[in-house]
């Protein structure tokens, strides 16, 4: 594997995310890794656009996140859907885990992406569920915003 390829800044996004749903606070974690996962990861083959986290035994899983099997890899290849277990400090732990019991509130994963020295991250969010009358409220202040631009040009 090249430099370059280790290097690449990878950035995968849930867009769905911001629409369907109101963020109240934002952690960046690692993510506990096999070898074929962080490879296919640099080479941007991953979703997280049905990701979502849940507590079990005090620690913090990401489900959902489907991370593509690696081409050369071989027999060790990874299970694109497994849980994936997520590294965070101890205190912002038990302060999900406290908010995340609350009812509508939920944890789900914005963005992967990898640091400057390589490792793969994710930012993951607190987030409340948006009514029918907000989302119809959201999509009409991005309308404004795109005829502004265009009445500017």
């Amino acid at each position: 594997m090249s430099t370059k390829e280790i290097v690449k800044n990878v950035n995968i996004k849930n867009k769905k995310a911001s629409f369907e749903y109101e963020f109240l606070e934002k952690y960046e974690a690692g993510i506990v890794l096999k070898g074929t996962e962080i490879k296919a990861i640099r080479m941007s083959k991953a979703s997280i656009s049905e990701a979502y986290c849940l507590f079990d035994n005090e620690e913090l899983w990401i489900k959902n996140m489907n991370i593509s099997s690696y081409d050369k890899g071989s027999f060790y290849n990874h299970d694109p859907l497994s849980a994936r277990k997520l590294l965070l400090r101890k205190a912002e732990l038990k302060k999900l885990f406290m908010h995340s019991k609350e009812k509508g509130l939920t944890i789900i994963a914005l963005r992967l992406f990898t640091n400057e020295r390589g490792y793969a991250k994710i930012e993951i969010a607190l987030a409340k569920g948006k009514k029918l009358y907000d989302k119809r409220e959201s999509i009409k202040s991005k309308d404004n915003e795109r005829e502004m631009q265009r009445i500017r040009i």
